[in-house]
């Protein structure tokens, strides 16, 4: 664990006070109010929905859960190599798993090598191709969708290369089409499910929600309707609006329409979701300028990555009050010792992270999540 997350852990309530009433989605089809104007009553909008989303939530904001992780694998097969092919090293969660997986390997003496896919399909392919000119052990897959690059990946698979994936396709666990050893990622339904009931627990049931998507992207839309479901388990929550920007143009898009949802919302708008930390990175100025405190409603959760600049947000209370990180530095240890397992002719672990919420009360002012004790469970498992 990171040192700084021993902070102790203080409960803060993000209460909306705003009267809520139906409102209608932008860019897309019209959302119906779930429920009727409360008259800002203070009592709960779903008690037992309410119920069941802050018993989720508290168990998911604990910094200390014990490792539920595998304590028990081969012995560690001696002198291999791998080769970390990265969608990007711009981005922050490519670039920390990396690190987990460099860190890891030094732990059992394995040689890695990173190759910068620099985000393009010709980049990609480029660093594919370098990666099986060095014959290594094992290949991971880091950040990008296999089928961009078929025709390595069956080269990979005829020379008997394991691959192992990170946010590879949208499943954890192995997978036959493509064939991957296995996929690191945490649950999406999880994912989901978790940053919807943090706005019904924190809002006390009583929500305005603006959620934001790309809808060009099967797995965020995925993510986000599932977020629009949970939402809708309770009657006191109203989605105002579900809006698309597809991520690739969030840097030209958000502030706009952040600004046009302000003026058409006002104080009705209290919460809002994303399927990626990165549309906050490009909100905070719109709300600014809105005449919104950084630390005050819309009270904004990413439900995604959990990225540096996420944090300092967070940390900072500058218009986003959560995160649902990926455990980074915790999925490049289970990349190494999943590619033991395949090395030893084992099958894979198995283990999917648990779902973490991060927010300025359990951070201890950390720039990343780093869960607790998967280094000494790995170490003594390698008997290292």
């Amino acid at each position: 664990m990171h040192p700084t997350y021993k902070a102790a852990l203080t409960a803060t309530a993000l209460l909306a006070t705003a009267t809520l009433v139906a409102g209608c989605e932008s860019g897309s089809k019209t959302t119906e109010s779930v429920s009727a104007s409360s008259g800002g009553s203070s009592r709960p909008g779903c008690p037992s929905a309410l119920l069941q989303a802050k018993r989720d939530v508290k168990a998911a904001e604990d910094i200390n859960a014990p490792w539920s992780g595998p304590t028990s694998g081969p012995t560690v097969v001696p002198d291999r190599s791998i080769v970390y092919i990265a969608q990007t090293l711009t981005n922050p969660g490519v670039e920390g798993v990396a690190k987990g997986v460099q860190e890891a390997a030094d732990v059992i003496g394995w040689h890695v090598r990173t190759i910068n896919g620099q985000g393009t399909s010709a980049g990609l392919k480029t660093a594919f191709d370098q990666a099986l000119a060095l014959k290594p052990d094992g290949i991971v897959i880091g950040g990008f969708d296999p089928s961009s690059t078929a025709d390595e990946v069956a080269r990979a698979n005829a020379a008997g290369i394991p691959l192992i994936g990170w946010h590879a396709v949208g499943a954890p666990g192995p997978s036959t089409d493509p064939k991957l050893f296995t996929n690191i990622t945490t649950r999406v339904q999880d994912v989901a499910r978790l940053s919807a009931d943090w706005i019904i627990a924190q809002s006390n049931g009583r929500a305005g929600v603006v959620l934001f998507t790309d809808a060009t992207i099967p797995f965020a839309k995925h993510k986000s309707d599932l977020i629009k479901k949970e939402l809708a388990t309770c009657s006191g929550v109203t989605l105002l609006s579900y809006e698309n920007i597809p991520i690739s143009q969030a840097n030209s898009r958000t502030i706009g329409k952040v600004t046009s949802l302000a003026a058409r919302f006002g104080n009705r708008w209290t919460y809002s979701a994303a399927i990626n930390d990165l549309y906050f990175d490009y909100a905070g100025s719109a709300l600014r300028a809105a005449g919104k405190n950084g630390a005050g409603a819309p009270f904004n959760i990413g439900a995604g990555d959990g990225d540096p600049s996420a944090f300092q947000r967070i940390n900072g209370k500058e218009f986003q009050a959560a995160t649902v990180p990926e455990p980074l530095s915790e999925q490049g240890w289970q990349i190494i010792d999943e590619f033991n397992r395949a090395f030893a002719g084992k099958p894979s672990s198995g283990y999917v992270a648990p779902v973490h919420i991060t927010t300025a009360a359990n951070s201890g002012g950390a720039p990343s999540w780093d869960s607790e004790g998967y280094r000494e469970a790995y170490r003594k498992m390698w008997d290292k």
